[in-house]
């Protein structure tokens, strides 16, 4: 069967450099049919429709100024031409069978969305699994090992994970696609609320992306929040729309509750002093009033001015991996090997580790390679052993076991 055509979505507010290691992960993606649609900042943009002019690709690269995700997505998805429609941040990388993973269900016409996994900060550890998502807010974890379809309904469904999450074009622009009052936080699980009753939603524990998160206008680089006012009125625009009978002084107690929680931890660790602290409080309440106050009207439907034209990105497809293993003190060549072999469109993976226990992160580095480092006998999966006794040999080929599921190797 054909690969179904994709639409990838970035939207990304001033970060330029995350977002072009974004796209160099994207074009090592073994889909053959992908178009990349880019709504950044206007500077990013510059820069990111300089850098894929540079390397003669072609993509969709669109400015836009506003610190309202919901809307640059809808931009973003007014220009796709793809049946799917796949979305990711900025600050993430994805793994090069992603978009094959996670857009693969959708050759059952039931399937109107999908979500993958998430790997964190190291590389490693799981960000995110599968979870359900109700009309309160709340979310409710499950277990998912393999691929799975599931039914929702207006009141509870699958969470899709903002950077990692795909829909049917045609049913995303039937819904009004997202909903501009949620400038940031609940905007997919509003979207999977209003798309569950049109069909089910896939969850696909292979399609993975690795997440970073990154410095924002409203968090620091150690996940220290910097605003909690739009946590704030996105929660309380979330619940006009989906649980309109519910005791709103209820939900807004719960919620100052957990950020308060939140709050008062990043305080007794010292990342806020107290006047910091305060602040973010008084932000959550004018960010309340705030979300009170916005409109809550059913959204129409998205219709493109003019039917856009699949636009294909060069260069992906399948293509062949390279593993390169060494110790630490050959780094340098190591690497200077990887940037040879990632020229010549291999997907590359560098294993380069020191002597000792120290526990292993596993990054995407902007020049296109994957980079494992750590202790030869230290710790890489946070849920296994501590110590790993084992010759060099044994523990490359171990790490390989590993990713060869996401990744080609050797």
């Amino acid at each position: 069967m054909a690969a179904l055509p994709v639409s990838v979505i970035v939207v990304s507010r001033h970060r330029p450099e995350a977002l072009l290691r974004c796209i160099t992960a994207l074009r090592q993606q073994d889909h053959p049919q992908v178009e990349l649609i880019v709504v950044a900042d206007p500077a990013a943009a510059r820069m990111a429709g300089d850098a894929l002019q540079a390397e003669g690709l072609a993509a969709k690269v669109t400015a836009f100024d506003a610190a309202n995700i919901s809307a640059a997505r809808n931009l973003g998805l007014l220009q796709a031409a793809g049946t799917v429609a796949a979305f990711i941040d900025d600050d993430a990388v994805a793994e090069p069978s992603w978009l094959s993973r996670l857009v693969a269900p959708f050759s059952d016409a039931r399937v109107v969305a999908a979500t993958g996994f998430v790997r964190g900060r190291n590389g490693i550890s799981y960000q995110w699994r599968a979870c359900e998502v109700d009309a309160l807010a709340q979310d409710h974890p499950f277990e998912a090992d393999a691929v799975t379809l599931h039914a929702g309904t207006a009141q509870r469904a699958v969470k899709t994970q903002g950077t990692n999450c795909a829909f049917r074009r045609d049913a995303l622009l039937q819904i009004g696609g997202f909903d501009a009052a949620l400038r940031f936080f609940l905007d997919e699980a509003d979207v999977n609320l209003r798309l569950a009753p049109l069909g089910l939603t896939a969850v696909v524990p292979e399609a993975q992306v690795h997440h970073g998160y990154l410095a924002s206008a409203r968090r620091r680089p150690d996940r220290v929040p910097l605003d909690l006012s739009e946590i704030a009125a996105s929660t309380a625009v979330f619940l006009r729309r989906h649980a309109p009978d519910c005791d709103l002084d209820a939900a807004r107690v719960r919620l100052w509750q957990e950020q308060g929680d939140r709050v008062a931890a990043h305080r007794r660790a010292g990342r806020l002093t107290t006047p910091e602290a305060e602040a973010l409080m008084q932000g959550l309440h004018l960010g309340w009033a705030d979300g009170l106050a916005r409109p809550v009207a059913a959204l129409e439907p998205l219709a493109p001015t003019e039917q856009p034209q699949f636009l294909r990105l060069p260069g992906t497809g399948p293509r062949a991996g390279l593993v390169i293993a060494g110790r630490s003190w050959r780094r340098a060549r190591l690497l200077a090997e990887a940037r040879r072999a990632v020229a010549a469109g291999r997907i590359v993976t560098v294993f380069c580790l020191s002597p000792g226990f120290r526990r292993h992160q596993h990054i995407f580095c902007p020049e296109g390679y994957w980079l494992q480092t750590g202790g030869q006998f230290g710790q890489s999966v946070r849920s296994g052993a501590k110590l790993r006794l084992m010759p060099f040999s044994q523990r490359i080929r171990d790490e390989m076991n590993r990713i060869f599921r996401f990744r080609p190797v050797n």
